[in-house]
């Protein structure tokens, strides 16, 4: 995040095609859509109009409500990244059809993390992707995590114990002992710690959502084996490096949501509309969120009753501290 640069900071948004621009034909004015918004620029979700790039914006069905299509864009396009273009997961459109092609392809995967919005849309990817076995790392949310993943363990238990069940799981399966390929959803909080004691160390490939070199315990030492490929997945790339890949894979979502073959996150509606923006930034920080998307809905946003802060008065007071003190200063009151 850029400090100190104030912007309207929603990547995620459904709703209407209000208007295109010039060159955009794959959608017309009065369109249902979702749409990745592209972070840290102008226009984002925040709002009753949002402006999103054409290649990152996809049709959704007419029994897909915008409030689960909202949960979609950052998060599903965030794992596609991770899996088809940072690990080399085969796509989904490219499987096998002889059994035997199948079983040869057969190698397991793991996501720490499965009941994330993140990981749980890489769940989903995988599954489609005929990868098996999919070893899930959860802890409140379990039983949404078996719903995503053939194994889910309890992350809970702590590191040793997290490590032994997922060898014991590769061992029942009759695979190698460590894996070949590990999504990190979480990245932090012994996640990169776990998830490195995992990994094949000769031929291993990691995604990580955030960089260990910041959130390893010891970021100094903390250090992948030469021969592994360790990727910090940066869901930007999408909108320069990785453009086309987010083109073809938007319009895939499409298909997918078209076909039910894809549905969206659990999701909370936070009443109040942008008034609810803090609430659910509190629950977040609190750490209240397993599992969930929180969703606002702007048109229940009424009056903002905005207040220049450089006026004098209580109200313009109160809100320099609350947005001073931030998220300290937010009610934690439902």
């Amino acid at each position: 995040m850029k400090k100190n640069h104030a912007h309207n900071s929603g990547d995620d948004m459904a709703g209407f095609v209000h208007a295109t621009g010039s060159l955009v034909k794959d959608f017309r004015v009065g369109d249902r859509v979702a749409a990745y918004h592209r972070s840290g620029h102008p226009h984002g979700s925040f709002a009753e109009y949002a402006v999103a790039p054409a290649h990152m914006t996809f049709l959704i069905p007419d029994i897909l409500s915008f409030e689960e299509a909202a949960t979609i864009p950052l998060a599903a396009n965030t794992a596609a990244l991770a899996l088809y273009i940072d690990l080399k997961v085969p796509l989904p459109f490219t499987q096998p059809i002889q059994a035997e092609e199948v079983e040869k392809r057969r190698e397991p995967l793991l996501i720490y993390g499965v009941t994330s919005a993140c990981g749980a849309f890489a769940a989903k990817f995988a599954r489609l992707s005929g990868i098996q076995p999919i070893i899930g790392v959860a802890g409140r949310a379990e039983e949404f995590g078996k719903t995503l993943a053939d194994y889910v363990v309890d992350y809970r238990q702590g590191e040793d114990a997290l490590v032994a069940s997922v060898e014991a799981i590769l061992e029942k399966e009759g695979l190698p002992a460590k894996l070949p390929k590990i999504f990190d959803a979480i990245s932090e909080n012994g996640s990169l710690e776990a998830t490195l004691r995992l990994i094949d160390p000769k031929a291993g490939a990691v995604s990580t959502l955030l960089p260990p070199k910041l959130f390893a315990k010891d970021k100094e030492a903390y250090q992948y084996p030469e021969d592994v490929t360790a990727i910090n997945t940066a869901a930007p790339k999408l909108f320069d490096v990785h453009k086309d890949f987010g083109y073809v894979w938007s319009r895939y979502l499409t298909v997918l949501l078209r076909e039910q073959r894809l549905i969206g996150h659990p999701f909370e509606v936070v009443p109040g509309g942008l008034h609810g923006v803090l609430r659910g930034l509190r629950k977040l920080y609190d750490g209240r969120a397993s599992a969930v998307k929180y969703v606002y809905r702007i048109e229940e946003t009424g009056s903002l009753g905005l207040v220049r802060l450089e006026e004098d008065g209580p109200q313009a007071a109160a809100v320099s501290e609350a947005i001073a003190e931030f998220p300290f200063s937010v009610a934690t009151s439902e």
